[in-house]
């Protein structure tokens, strides 16, 4: 320590106390040893605010320890001095190189259009509301007998949001449960009478206008796509049209995501992530309800899609509309927070001017070598193996007969793969620093990883419950 206010002596104090040329290599080791420790004090208060106490703990033990070396070089070592510290010096300038040198963006792969439709009536929101012994139910398992023993398996379970489930608690599931309800009394406002006098907007404006307009309704990003064949469900799977095929004519879909609460799904698999889902899922649409109803005054027809009343598959709509990749959990990947989303969309034939699709390989990359939510799902519903074709395309596809399953056990929609995610951490600057040099850089990829394992654990503990949530008995 002598020595370092020695140094600093000699620098800051020039005038005064030291000698009349200033040593340049002492004042770039300092400054060198003030950024690093600047940046990880920076990060442990970052990491404090966001709750991170293993990350907070880290960071400021980084920043005790790493500028030591610059600190000792510029008391001491005086005849080596130059040689030392040229060699520091240059080994980080080389290592922010090799970080931040563009390479391996992967910008372009090779898309292909899926090959027909998926059927509504195969996924297991659907199959959990066939009752044992009706029609349908009988009907469904005659044409798939061989998914009736896992459905049989999730069945015995005590089931999402129901009592003897091992994260029930009364509250939580009951404000989950008033979210989800509430969503219901949406849907007779999905679609409705268009009026009769058709306004003529520029596609332009009235695309911008309509962006703008959601963002200020709650959504956290907006895009819009032509309604392409491999968007649609093939079949209706609930529903009062259910078993019915999918005919929807319109030209344009529009895409919304809203931001599902870090701190609420860091509880997961607890009740706190199937509070949030629930009111996300309300919250996008809501806004879909609101967007498509205007449409309609306007002149167009429109449809909103909103959480059990799908004709689409929001994931593929949303990333032909530009706000993210599918990624290896099965999620849409935003930019700005990863799976940390919800999506509704609303589909018209009102004028509009489409996105480009959302086409960075790098999130491909990065699912591809981090595996986090695999070794975190408490199912092991999620593959370790890199994408296969399906369907025409490369994509990951994840065991949904056991991921649901998990969900009739635990009485929540889990969450955990949402929550561990390196994507998902909140969208401030320390966070979109390490996006941009994943985005840039395949090296920084791979460090940003390692880091991430570090700084947040392989498996990250689930969190505390807010307190606000803790009721008499809460968990």
């Amino acid at each position: 320590m002598r020595h370092f206010l020695q140094a600093v002596d000699r620098v800051i104090f020039c005038g005064k106390t030291c000698e009349p040329n200033v040593n340049f290599l002492e004042f770039v080791l300092l400054g060198c040893g003030a950024g690093i420790f600047i940046f990880f004090v920076f990060m442990g208060i970052v990491s404090l605010r966001e709750k991170e106490s293993r990350a907070a703990a880290r960071a400021f033990v980084l920043a005790l320890l790493l500028p030591l070396p610059f600190i000792l070089l510029c008391g001491g070592f005086s005849a080596h001095r130059p040689l030392i510290g040229g060699l520091l010096l240059g080994m980080i300038a080389l290592l922010l190189l090799i970080l931040f040198f563009p390479t391996g963006k992967m910008s372009h792969l090779n898309y292909a259009t899926p090959r027909g439709r998926i059927d509504e009536r195969d996924i297991m929101f659907s199959r959990r509301l066939l009752e044992p012994g009706s029609e349908k139910f009988v009907a469904y398992y005659r044409e798939n007998p061989d998914r009736k023993a896992a459905d049989d398996a999730f069945r015995a379970q005590p089931g999402l949001l129901e009592p003897g489930s091992s994260c029930y608690d009364p509250y939580q599931f009951a404000a989950a449960d008033a979210s989800f309800a509430t969503v219901e009394k949406l849907k007779p406002f999905v679609e409705g009478a268009v009026a009769p006098e058709r306004q003529n907007p520029e596609p332009e404006k009235i695309t911008a206008f309509l962006k703008k307009w959601a963002k200020k309704l709650g959504a956290l990003d907006v895009g819009v796509t032509e309604l392409k064949d491999y968007h649609l469900y093939s079949v209706v799977g609930r529903g009062k049209d259910y078993g019915k095929p999918v005919t929807l004519s319109h030209r344009y879909a529009i895409a919304f995501t809203v931001e599902m609460d870090k701190f609420m799904l860091d509880g997961a698999p607890r009740g706190s992530t199937v509070m949030e889902s629930a009111q996300q899922y309300l919250a996008c649409g809501a806004i879909a309800v609101q967007v498509a109803d205007f449409i309609r005054r306007l002149g167009y027809p429109a449809r909103a899609h909103i959480d059990g009343n799908y004709r689409v598959v929001c994931p593929l709509v949303a990333r032909d509309a530009g706000l993210g990749e599918i990624g290896r959990m099965g999620l849409l990947m935003t930019p700005k927070l990863g799976p940390r989303v919800r999506i509704a969309v609303v589909t018209t034939d009102l004028p509009l001017i489409p996105d480009e699709p959302f086409r960075d390989g790098t999130v491909i990359d990065f699912c591809r070598i981090c595996k986090k939510c695999t070794d975190a799902c408490p199912a092991q519903a999620i593959s370790f193996e890199y994408r296969r074709e399906i369907n025409g395309v490369k994509r990951w596809q994840i065991n949904q007969e056991a991921c649901y399953t998990f969900w009739c056990v635990c009485g929540t929609d889990c969450g955990r793969c949402v929550s561990v995610c390196p994507y998902s951490h909140p969208d401030n600057l320390l966070h979109n620093f390490v996006r941009f040099g994943i985005r840039n850089s395949s090296v920084f990829r791979r460090v940003a990883l390692r880091l991430d394992d570090f700084f947040y654990g392989r498996i990250p503990v689930s969190k505390e419950l807010p307190e606000w949530i803790k009721i008499e008995g809460v968990k």
